[in-house]
């Protein structure tokens, strides 16, 4: 019994020292801009040449185990004006980071880690930074209930905001397969051996294509991303209350955008998040079907709308684009 119960201490033991253990960042990029820290969170404004007028403001907010770096390469027009959220919790992946405290800069309220949290610190990049009235905010993965969550704490700087909702998750979406308490349990255990093989056989139908470079180096990347064990539960626990509680009304926030569906979607259900979609567009947002996997950006470009100036149509090119299934 005496043995048992050592066995039982050391593996709880062990568990939190893993739990709470910070790891280390496999990835640090060059970015020539300005680092805001807002709370356990970070935003991040790239800069424009001296004088310029931006012709948009783009704000971007990754996914799950996601970083910034996921949309840098899209929008790689330097007359924008790019505003990244890096999610709390997780590594800033820049080298030499220029930081600047900002008087708006407050710590959220909310849990860390919590889909509230990032939702406040993306209404502060929102109310203080842009310089343009042509504003899209683009959402993927958890970023799209981020985005969400946002508008429905601050109706009034959505009022004329385009938004991008890129295989989003949506209030009674669903994950493509179940997780339940004992996997969360076990996340301790799991992702240093996620680590060692990022991709592999068991995962690899969860990515779609992988020949796209800077893709696949996204996507290695994914398990080194948050600073720790505990950050990647809570987020998947709010991830899961999140989608189980908040109602389809949330979509009436939103005033104008698209919501990108990915037909091969492993990782969230399609038929779930379409459905979601379409309640809840009412005529604002249009819900377009893509054949692609989670990563549109990636998959298939040509779907994320295009950047539209005053008084352009609505963005042809992404229906163009989408098959529909």
């Amino acid at each position: 019994m005496s043995f048992i119960l050592l066995v039982v201490l050391a593996v709880l033991a062990a568990r939190q020292w893993l739990m709470e253990r910070e790891g280390k960042p496999v990835m640090a990029e060059p970015f020539e801009g300005t680092v805001y820290r807002v709370g356990a969170a970070c935003v991040a404004e790239r800069d424009m040449p001296s004088g310029a007028e931006p012709k948009a403001t783009v704000i971007c907010m990754h996914g799950f185990v996601e970083h910034m770096g996921y949309f840098t390469e899209f929008y790689d027009d330097p007359d924008i004006q790019l505003i990244l959220l890096n999610s709390c919790g997780y590594h800033l992946p820049i080298d030499q980071p220029r930081f600047r405290q900002a008087s708006w800069a407050v710590p959220p309220s909310a849990d860390e880690g919590t889909i509230e949290y990032d939702a406040m610190v993306m209404n502060q990049a929102l109310e203080h930074l842009p310089k343009s009235s042509n504003i899209r905010i683009h959402g993927h993965s958890r970023g799209g209930a981020v985005t969400l969550e946002a508008a429905s704490l601050r109706p009034d700087l959505f009022e004329n905001v385009e938004v991008v909702l890129e295989a989003p998750v949506l209030p009674q979406g669903r994950p493509y397969g179940h997780y339940g308490q004992a996997q969360l349990w076990c996340m301790a255990f799991l992702v240093p051996l996620w680590r060692r093989q990022p991709i592999a056989w068991h995962n690899r139908g969860m990515y779609g294509p992988l020949h796209n470079e800077r893709k696949r180096q996204l996507i290695e990347g994914l398990p080194f991303n948050p600073r720790r064990v505990s950050t990647m539960v809570t987020n998947m626990r709010s991830l899961g209350e999140w989608m189980d509680t908040k109602p389809i009304t949330m979509f009436d926030n939103i005033r104008k955008g698209y919501v990108l569906v990915p037909d091969k979607d492993k990782v969230l259900e399609t038929q779930a998040m379409y459905d979601s979609a379409s309640q809840g567009a009412q005529g604002n947002l249009e819900v377009v079907r893509i054949a692609c996997s989670h990563f549109p950006l990636f998959d298939c470009p040509e779907s994320i709308p295009a950047l539209q100036k005053k008084g352009d149509s609505r963005a042809k090119a992404a229906k163009a684009a989408a098959s529909t299934a």
